[in-house]
């Protein structure tokens, strides 16, 4: 494959970038400080990185403007260096575009209207009442179900699989073994048996919804489940029915939502955080990575639960006090009472 090359006087003017330096460098490529080469371009985000800029054989670096006098090449000049190499990472992405078109072995049900814009991949399965917007892309053997509905410019990665009735916004991005729209634990407990509930909602994603491989989120029992827009979801996760997420938050890997939980805007949650159901989490709360979260949280800010890794002696000690913290409330409030007589 070709790889194309880009002047940088080109790159700084997309990325809105002061220059200094050769305009005419040409740039073929990414690269860290580390490992980048004559042709490659880097960039400085973490300030722990920084001792690598002396000796980096990068074309050009991204950097803001309090590093610029120790980078020995062409700068370009952003606040924002890391959200500057996002942007340029899609011109050299090598991932393979999809053409449009519908392969052989798809099967699209007859009530299926799909524009000639869209990519329809090996043995993927569009069912009656689907709808499928222009420029989407449903990779090699994906599942849509009756009456989904997928916004232009969404891309299905290879076995993903979106049940029936999931309204999806544009621009999304569903990574490889991702379910959307699979029943929810619905169960009624009688006499010790359980019975199932028929889960009767849907889910509705946003705009700019990216669903990580593996990660599921489950239809509503009655209402929908529902995603905001520009929500990011990593690998792994369990979003459970009626749960509610606010507009542009993001979970790492590993995190679960139990049911009817309702997160605001803006919330960052840490791998393998845990939520229980039918909670209220404000906007704009950070959980740090295995935080369990019990009860509503009313204000912003950052909250964690659970202890650090300790050696298991230390550990064990520590178990013990643990156990005891209660008894010593106790006493600590009976001597309270005593003082203030």
């Amino acid at each position: 494959m070709t790889q194309k090359s880009y002047r940088l006087q080109e790159i700084a003017e997309v990325l809105g970038a002061s220059l200094r330096g050769d305009p005419d460098t040409l740039i073929s490529g990414l690269a860290t400080l580390q490992a980048a080469g004559p042709g490659q371009i880097s960039f400085l985000a973490n300030p722990s990185y920084a001792k690598y800029l002396k000796d980096t054989e990068a074309s050009a670096v991204i950097v803001s403007n309090a590093m610029a006098d120790d980078v020995p090449t062409n700068v370009l000049l952003l606040d924002n260096p890391y959200l500057g190499y996002a942007h340029l990472s899609h011109w050299f992405d090598p991932a393979p575009k999809a053409l449009p078109g519908v392969h052989p072995t798809a099967v699209v049900d007859e009530t299926v209207c799909l524009p000639p814009s869209v990519s329809i991949g090996p043995h993927a399965v569009i069912e009656a009442g689907a709808r499928i917007g222009e420029r989407v892309v449903v990779g090699a053997g994906c599942f849509v179900g009756a009456r989904s509905c997928i916004g232009d410019d969404t891309l299905l990665r290879p076995r993903v699989t979106i049940a029936h009735d999931v309204v999806m916004g544009q621009r999304c991005h569903i990574l490889s073994g991702a379910v959307i729209g699979s029943d929810g634990f619905g169960f009624a407990n009688e006499k010790g048996a359980w019975h199932r509930i028929a889960q009767l909602g849907g889910v509705v994603l946003g705009d700019d919804v990216e669903v990580g491989a593996n990660t599921t989120i489950d239809r509503g029992a009655l209402d929908s489940t529902v995603i905001g827009n520009g929500v990011k979801l990593d690998n792994l996760i369990q979003i459970a029915h009626n749960v509610q997420i606010g507009d542009h938050s993001a979970m790492a890997a590993k995190v679960g939502i139990a049911g009817s939980t309702r997160v605001g805007e803006h919330c960052v949650f840490g791998g393998a955080s845990g939520v229980a159901g039918h909670l209220e989490i404000a906007s704009q709360v950070h959980l740090t990575g295995m935080t369990l979260v019990t009860g509503d949280i009313r204000e912003p800010g950052v909250y964690s639960s659970g202890t650090s890794a300790d050696t298991n002696r230390q550990w064990r000690k520590n178990a013990v006090r643990f156990r005891q913290l209660d008894a010593l409330a106790r006493r600590i409030k009976e001597l309270e009472k005593k003082l203030e007589g």
